[in-house]
């Protein structure tokens, strides 16, 4: 048997790094920036006013008070959008709404709620310091620097800077088009009624569910008989639009695994892992395509993609941060785990305000055939390889799903 490190190794190997593509701001959503974003426009691009108001020369409305207002002149209105803002005449204000260019000679702006907001003239009841409310020149962001560096995880902020500096377009990891293969004849698609036998196949709803939140492509071929011949015509002619292939039963040590009848010798090599569950795995490539192949039953692919294929998926995508959040908790009862392999075990987290180290209780037993279990875990419980028993109480290591 292999390592869990090692098979992670190699799969995330497999995988590389995925290539730089230009893509418009509207496809970039949760993909990561390839390269720096420098600013086409500095933010803001001009002087504005960052209140409804009145531009002003701050030194014709000192001293202003409610009991002693000033009364000036309104020359100009000038609303967000006004390209052509004339310079504010001494004496006289300029009627400026949010957002809208300072006209040059102003040096603050009175909010309107300081005034009487006439539009000919206006009473001032509060005087204003040079600079009040005034958005400045690339405040936010100077023309030429760095708004956002390679690397970046790109969120609605970071899109909505992206545009506000001038770009329709970035350079982000492509995300992979990835084909995922449920193989065993026994599955059936629902609502299909079942027969004596025979099951409803899940893993492919799984594997697509969990590929699609880390941004890549998903197609899928479901329920692909035990037959290396259907097998090979049902993929083969695909592979030429995927970027990987994630397949899951058919690698175990019984008669009719197909994908391992199918591509041992074919550049995918199979092996296994000493883990629980999951211990049956395989990749490599297959006519050029980077190929993993997971065991049958729901929860070791769910246990698998967290091991291997979820880590390998987010670096390959130009993240730096590829694991779960690991913590240590206490036991709630007893778990024991087979001599030499590292088991995964479902459970539940809570950690209450006051408690130093959290608590953790399994939720259902180690089969990895319980797949309702998983659906009220929220962690995976980590028992090292060198460890077959651990005591109600007694810290472990708790992987936050």
């Amino acid at each position: 048997m292999i390592s869990v490190d090692e098979h992670r190794a190699t799969v995330t190997e497999l995988l590389g790094t995925r290539p730089a593509v230009e893509l418009p701001l509207a496809d970039c959503a949760g993909l990561v920036l390839a390269e720096d974003v420098r600013a086409k426009v500095s933010l803001p691009p001009f002087d504005n006013s960052a209140m409804d108001g009145y531009a002003v020369r701050s030194v014709d409305v000192a001293g202003a008070t409610d009991d002693s207002p000033v009364t000036l002149p309104v020359s100009e209105d000038i609303p967000a959008g006004r390209t052509d803002v004339p310079p504010l005449l001494p004496g006289t204000v300029d009627r400026i709404m949010t957002g809208a260019p300072m006209p040059t000679g102003a040096d603050s702006v009175v909010i309107v709620e300081r005034t009487d907001g006439g539009t000919g003239e206006v009473r001032i009841f509060a005087d204003a310091a040079p600079g009040a409310h005034i958005r400045r020149t690339g405040e936010d962001v100077a023309a030429g620097t760095v708004a956002l560096t390679a690397g970046t995880v790109l969120g609605p902020a970071q899109l909505g800077l992206a545009s506000a500096v001038g770009m329709d377009r970035l350079a982000v990891h492509a995300p992979p088009r990835v084909l995922v293969v449920s193989t065993g004849t026994e599955l059936v698609l629902p609502p299909e009624p079942l027969r004596h036998g025979q099951i409803y196949e899940s893993n492919s709803v799984m594997l697509v569910a969990a590929l699609k939140a880390l941004g890549a492509r998903v197609e899928s071929v479901r329920s692909v008989a035990d037959d290396v011949e259907q097998f090979r015509a049902a993929i083969e002619p695909r592979l030429a639009d995927a970027d990987l292939v994630v397949t899951s039963g058919g690698v175990s040590a019984g008669a009719y695994e197909v994908v391992k009848d199918a591509l041992a010798g074919a550049g995918v090599e199979f092996s296994k892992v000493a883990m629980q569950p999951g211990g049956p795995q395989g990749c490599g490539r297959w006519n050029g395509v980077p190929v993993v192949t997971l065991p049958g039953n729901p929860v070791s692919v769910l246990v698998s993609f967290e091991a291997f294929l979820r880590p390998a998926l987010l670096a390959s995508l130009g993240h730096t941060g590829v694991d779960r959040q690991h913590v240590r908790a206490n036991l709630t009862e007893s778990l024991e785990s087979p001599k030499g392999k590292r088991q995964f075990r479902r459970g539940y987290y809570t950690h209450s305000e006051g408690q130093v180290t959290g608590v953790v209780g399994p939720r259902g037993g180690p089969g990895s055939h319980l797949l309702a279990s998983f659906t009220q875990a929220n962690c995976l419980i980590v028992l090292p390889e060198d460890v077959t028993e651990v005591a109600e109480g007694e810290e472990v290591d708790v992987l936050l799903l």
